[in-house]
C-alpha cells in the first residue's frame, strides 16, 4: 500500500472531505460551533498531533463500544500507514519544547479502564507494537467484574502502557464543591502511585465536564496536562489542561467515520464541523 506522509494525506483528502460526511453517518453529530477552532490555521494544524479517545472494545451496542473486529481493523489501518504511537511525556515534550516526533505520531487514550481493556485491546495493540493511554476511574479498578484489576494494570504498564486519573468515582468535576474536586484529584492519582509506583501526571476529565476553576485545581493537585472529549488535534494553541481529542464511536460505517476523524481533523476542527 502507497504510503502518504500526514501532510500530503490530508492535502488529498481535503477535496474529498465534504462529499463523505454527506455520506457519512458522522453527519448526525457535525454542527458550526463557535470558538477558538475556526479560526485556526489548516496549514499549523496539520503539524498537529491526533489523540485517539476510545472507551470500550466489545460487542456491545453503544456508541461507546467498538467492537474487537472494527477496533483492529483501525489499528492495522495506522501500522500500514506508517502511524508510530506516542506517550504523553514524548507529547508535552514535542508540545513544550518542540523536541521531535516520529514523522506520524499518534497517542491511542481510553477512558474508564474497563476489563476489556485488557482482554480485547490490548492484544490487539501488542500485536501492532502500539501502547496506549489508559485513564482510571481508581475506586472500581479490582472493586468491579466490568473494569481492571491492579495485577492487569501492572502487568500492561510494563508493556509501555501509561496510566492516568479519571478520579475515584467518575464524578463531574463541576458538580463538586471545591474541597470535593480536590479529594477526587488527588486520592485518585495517590492512589495509582501506590498501585504502580510510579508518578502520574496526566489527567482525563470525567464526562468532559471542565471550566477554569476546574483546571485550576487539576493544575493544584500536580497534574502535567489534562485531556478533554473536545474535537480536535493537539497543538501549539492548545491549552495542556484541556487537550483536544479525537473521540471514535460506533456507527453503521465505523472505519469510514474512524478514517474522515483521523485524516482530515484539520479540515473539521478548522470548520468546527464536529463537537466530538
Amino acid at each position: 500500500m502507497v504510503r502518504f506522509s500526514r501532510r500530503q494525506g490530508c492535502f488529498m483528502i481535503m477535496g474529498l472531505i465534504f462529499l463523505l460526511l454527506l455520506a457519512s453517518s458522522t453527519i448526525s453529530t457535525t454542527a458550526v460551533v463557535a470558538g477558538h477552532n475556526r479560526n485556526r490555521d489548516i496549514g499549523a494544524a496539520l503539524d498537529d498531533v491526533p489523540i485517539l479517545n476510545y472507551h470500550k472494545i466489545d460487542t456491545l451496542h453503544h456508541a461507546l463500544s467498538i467492537s474487537p473486529q472494527d477496533f483492529e481493523e483501525q489499528m492495522d489501518y495506522l501500522s500500514r500507514n506508517g502511524f508510530t504511537t506516542i506517550t504523553p511525556d514524548e507529547l508535552m515534550a514535542y508540545l513544550n519544547h518542540g523536541k521531535a516526533l516520529p514523522e506520524k505520531p499518534v497517542l491511542i487514550t481510553f477512558d474508564d479502564g474497563y476489563l476489556d481493556n485488557y482482554t480485547n485491546a490490548y492484544p490487539i495493540l501488542k500485536k501492532y507494537g502500539f501502547t496506549a493511554t489508559i485513564f482510571l476511574i481508581t475506586n472500581l479498578v479490582g472493586h468491579d467484574e466490568r473494569y481492571l484489576t491492579w495485577e492487569q494494570v501492572r502487568e500492561m504498564q510494563r508493556d509501555g502502557f501509561v496510566f492516568g486519573s479519571h478520579t475515584v468515582s467518575h464524578k463531574a468535576l463541576t458538580a463538586l464543591s471545591r474541597e470535593q474536586a480536590l479529594e477526587e484529584l488527588l486520592s485518585s492519582r495517590q492512589e495509582i502511585e501506590r498501585q504502580l509506583g510510579s508518578k502520574v501526571r496526566y489527567f482525563a476529565y470525567p464526562t468532559g465536564a471542565y471550566n477554569s476553576q476546574v483546571e485550576e485545581m487539576v493544575k493544584q493537585a500536580g497534574y502535567k496536562a489534562a485531556f478533554t472529549i473536545r474535537f480536535g488535534q493537539a497543538g501549539a494553541e492548545s491549552n495542556p489542561y484541556a487537550l483536544e481529542r479525537i473521540p471514535i464511536f460506533r456507527g453503521q460505517q465505523t472505519f469510514r467515520s474512524f478514517f474522515v476523524r483521523l485524516n482530515a481533523a484539520p479540515v473539521l476542527e478548522r470548520f468546527g464541523l464536529i463537537r466530538n
